[in-house]
C-alpha cells in the first residue's frame, strides 16, 4: 500500500497535466464554461462609440418585400445611409448572384416573340442593377463588402484589399496559424471592385455553437506564387482600417518577434496592428469578444431608413453595419449572454471593443501557470496527506482553491485577463481524493490488522480504541510499567486422568473454564498474552495505557474466583444428574507489577505480541506459591502497596 499511496496519485496528477497540455475538448469546454460565467456575472458595460446596425428585420421584410431585395433598393439604402452621415458602411451579407430584377434578366424570362426582341433591345440601354449598385457603393465611399469562407471546392479568390505583413517566426507564414478553409462565397466582381474594403464575416462558433472568439484573419487554401495562401481580415478589422484611412497592409506581430515577451516555446500570433491601434490575439489570431449582450440602442430598422421616418442626422459620424435579424435569413448566433442574437451584432461588439481599446485576453503563459499550480499543490497533497492526515491538507487545499477563484475573478474584472481556476481545482480534487482514499484504505487496513491481532486478547473497548488510534501501538517493543497475572488450574493432572477415553470432553472442559476467566480479564481492560494448556498469562497497561492497572488485575482475580464458583456449581449439578463423580476446579493466581519489555516477540517467520522481564517471572512464581500459602491469589509486594486501600489483604 505504501508504494500505491504515492504511485496512484502521481499517475493521476501527471495524467491531468498531460490532458491539459493536449487541450482535450472536455477540458476546454470546462474552461469556457467558467469564462462564460464571468461574462454573465460582469458583462462589458455598453458605451455608445458610434456603431450602429441597420437591420433588415422582419418589419423591413414585411414593408419592403421578401429577400433578396432588388439591388436598386439596396442602392437607395446606401444613398440614405450616406445622406444621414454614415462614415463607414460594412455589409454582413454576400451578393454572389446577379440581381434577378435587372431589366435584361427580367426580359430573359419572357417567352420568345417579336415584341420581346424589341423590348430587349430597348432594355440594353437601361442600367444593370448590379452595376448601378456598384456605382452607389463607389459613390458612397468607405464601403466594406463581405466574404464568407466555407468548405467545398475552390472556385475563385475574392478580391484582397486589406492584407497582412507578419513580423517574427522566421520560415513561418500566417496561414500556418490562422484558420484555413478551402473556398469562399464572394461578391460579384463588379461589386467587389467598387468597394473600399473586402472582409470576412465568419464568426466561428465553438463546438457547442457559442461564439466567444472571432478570428481577426483567415486564409483560403489556395497557394499563390510568391505570396502563399491569401489571408483576409475580418469585417470589424477592415472597417477599422477604412475608418482610419490606414495603409492596406496591417502588421501582425508573432510570439517570437523582436520586442515581444515570450514566456513559453509556443509559436503563434500575438497581436495585429491596424493604423494606430494594436489588438491582442491568441496564437491562432482570434480575438476574445467581451459581450455587452443584446442592445436595442445599436439597431435601426432598414425600412425606417428607406422611408425617411428617422432623423436625417441619426447616423451622423456613425459606423454602420448592414445585416439581418430575420430568422428566415439564417444569421442567428449564440453567445455567452444571449441564446439567439443576430450575427451582425457580434461584429458590432468587436468594433466597439476596438474603438474603446477594451480587449479581453488570455495570455500565452496562462496555461503554463495553471499547470504549474496543479503540479505544485498536487505534489503537496501527495506528500502531506500521508503525514498530516486528510483534514489539514483539505483545509489548505480549500484555501488555495478559494484564492485561485479570487485571483481569477480579479484578473477578469480588473485586468480583463482570463485565467482558468476550475481545471487546477478539479485536478487537485482528483489527486486529493486519490491520496486521502488510499490513506483511508491504509488506515482501515491497519485497523483490521489490529482488530484481527487483538480481538481475542483485548476487551472490545480496548480493541476499538486501538483500531481508532493504531499509532499508539508500538509493536517494535517498549518498556512499560505493567501488571502481570498467571492463573493455573490446581490438580489438573488428576482431573485429566478422568478424560483419557474422552479427549473431546477434556477440551470442552478447558474451554468452559477459560472462557469465563478470560471474560473477567478482558472486561477489566486486560490483555491475554497466551494460553498454556490450563494456564492463562495476562497483563495490563499494554498495548494501551490503563489507569489503575494493578487494581484492575486484582478486581479481575476476584471476578475469576466468582466465575469459577458459578462454573463448579453448574458442573456439580450436571454430575449429580449424570450420576458421575464430581471434581471441583480450583485455580491459583499470581499477580505482580514492574517494568517489562512488551512488543512483538519471536522470529521473522512467526511472532506474538508478548511481554518479558523479571516481573513476569516473579508473577509466575507467585502463582506457584498460592498452593503453599493455601490461598487462591498471591500478590507481589509492589501490587500490595498499590491496592492496599482498595482490597482486604493478608500478609504472610
Amino acid at each position: 500500500m505504501t508504494g500505491l499511496q504515492y504511485i496512484v496519485p502521481l499517475a493521476i496528477l501527471f495524467t491531468c497535466i498531460i490532458l491539459r497540455w493536449q487541450n482535450v475538448p472536455v477540458i476546454d469546454q470546462l474552461r469556457l464554461t467558467v469564462f462564460d460565467l464571468y461574462q454573465q456575472i460582469a458583462p462589458r458595460a455598453y458605451e455608445d462609440v458610434g456603431v450602429r446596425i441597420v437591420d433588415i428585420d422582419e418589419r423591413s421584410l414585411a414593408s419592403e418585400g421578401q429577400w433578396p431585395w432588388p439591388r436598386t433598393k439596396l442602392s437607395e439604402l446606401l444613398y440614405r445611409l450616406r445622406a444621414n452621415g454614415a462614415i463607414v458602411v460594412g455589409f454582413d451579407m454576400v451578393f454572389a448572384e446577379p440581381d434577378r430584377t435587372s431589366p435584361s434578366r427580367v426580359i430573359d424570362d419572357w417567352p420568345q416573340s417579336t415584341e420581346r426582341d424589341r423590348i430587349a433591345e430597348m432594355a440594353k440601354a437601361l442600367p444593370d442593377h448590379d452595376q448601378l449598385f456598384a456605382q452607389f457603393i463607389k459613390g458612397t465611399g468607405n464601403v466594406v463588402t463581405a466574404v464568407q469562407l466555407r468548405n467545398g471546392e475552390f472556385d475563385a479568390l475574392p478580391r484582397q484589399v486589406g492584407n497582412f505583413s507578419a513580423a517574427g517566426e522566421a520560415g513561418r507564414t500566417l496561414s500556418d496559424f490562422v484558420p484555413v478553409l478551402p473556398s469562399a462565397a464572394k461578391n460579384l466582381d463588379v461589386i467587389e471592385a467598387a468597394a473600399t474594403g473586402n472582409a470576412l464575416v465568419n464568426v466561428s462558433p465553438g463546438q457547442d455553437g457559442i461564439v466567444r472568439r472571432v478570428p481577426l484573419m483567415a486564409a483560403i487554401d489556395h497557394e499563390q506564387p510568391g505570396i502563399g495562401k491569401p489571408v483576409y481580415p475580418t469585417l470589424s478589422l477592415e472597417m477599422l482600417r477604412v475608418l482610419q484611412n490606414a495603409p492596406k497592409t496591417m502588421l501582425v506581430r508573432m510570439s517570437g518577434a523582436s520586442g515581444s515577451t515570450r514566456w513559453t516555446n509556443s509559436e503563434g500570433i500575438a497581436s495585429v496592428r491596424v493604423g494606430a491601434l494594436t489588438i491582442p490575439t491568441d496564437r491562432a489570431g482570434y480575438m476574445w469578444v467581451h459581450f455587452t449582450g443584446h442592445q436595442k440602442d445599436r439597431y435601426l430598422s432598414a425600412t425606417d431608413i428607406l422611408n425617411g421616418s428617422v432623423g436625417t442626422d441619426i447616423l451622423q459620424n456613425k459606423m454602420v453595419l448592414l445585416g439581418t435579424s430575420a430568422a428566415g435569413l439564417l444569421d442567428l448566433r449564440s453567445t455567452p449572454l444571449d441564446r439567439v442574437i443576430p450575427g451582425v451584432e457580434v461584429h458590432a461588439e468587436m468594433l466597439e471593443q476596438m474603438l474603446l481599446e477594451h480587449f479581453l485576453t488570455r495570455p500565452y503563459w496562462a496555461a503554463e501557470v495553471e499547470m504549474l499550480v496543479l503540479l505544485i499543490v498536487g505534489m503537496f497533497f501527495i506528500l502531506a496527506v500521508p503525514r498530516l492526515g486528510a483534514v489539514w491538507p483539505a483545509v489548505i487545499g480549500l484555501a488555495i482553491a478559494t484564492s485561485a477563484i479570487g485571483v481569477s475573478w480579479w484578473a477578469y474584472s480588473h485586468k480583463l485577463v482570463l485565467i482558468d481556476p476550475l481545471y487546477p481545482i478539479v485536478g487537485l480534487a482528483a489527486v486529493y481524493l486519490a491520496t486521502s482514499s488510499l490513506g483511508f484504505m491504509r488506515t482501515e487496513g491497519e485497523r483490521r490488522q489490529v482488530r484481527a491481532a487483538f480481538a481475542n486478547y483485548l476487551s472490545p473497548a480496548l480493541v476499538a480504541q486501538l483500531a481508532e488510534h493504531p499509532e499508539r501501538l508500538k509493536l517494535g517493543g517498549e518498556t512499560r510499567d505493567m501488571t502481570l497475572m498467571f492463573c493455573d488450574v490446581r490438580g489438573f493432572t488428576a482431573i485429566s486422568e478422568g478424560f483419557k477415553s474422552n479427549p473431546q470432553g477434556l477440551t470442552r472442559l478447558i474451554n468452559r473454564l477459560l472462557t469465563p476467566l478470560t471474560d473477567c480479564i478482558l472486561n477489566r481492560e486486560g490483555t491475554i498474552d497466551k494460553y498454556m494448556g490450563d494456564c492463562i498469562m495476562a497483563f495490563w497497561n499494554a498495548p494501551l495505557d490503563v489507569e489503575n492497572h494493578a487494581h484492575n488485575a486484582c478486581d479481575s482475580a476476584l471476578a475469576m474466583r466468582h466465575a469459577l464458583k458459578k462454573l463448579n456449581d453448574q458442573r456439580k449439578q450436571e454430575a449429580e444428574q449424570a450420576n458421575e463423580p464430581f471434581l471441583p476446579l480450583n485455580v491459583g493466581i499470581g499477580i505482580n507489577c514492574g517494568d517489562c519489555l512488551v512488543g512483538n516477540m519471536g522470529s521473522d517467520q512467526r511472532f506474538d505480541y508478548s511481554v518479558l522481564g523479571d516481573a513476569v517471572n516473579l508473577a509466575s512464581r507467585l502463582e506457584g506459591q498460592s498452593k503453599n500459602y493455601g490461598v487462591d491469589v498471591v500478590l507481589g509486594e509492589d501490587v500490595a502497596k498499590r491496592v492496599d486501600d482498595d482490597f482486604a489483604l493478608i500478609e504472610p
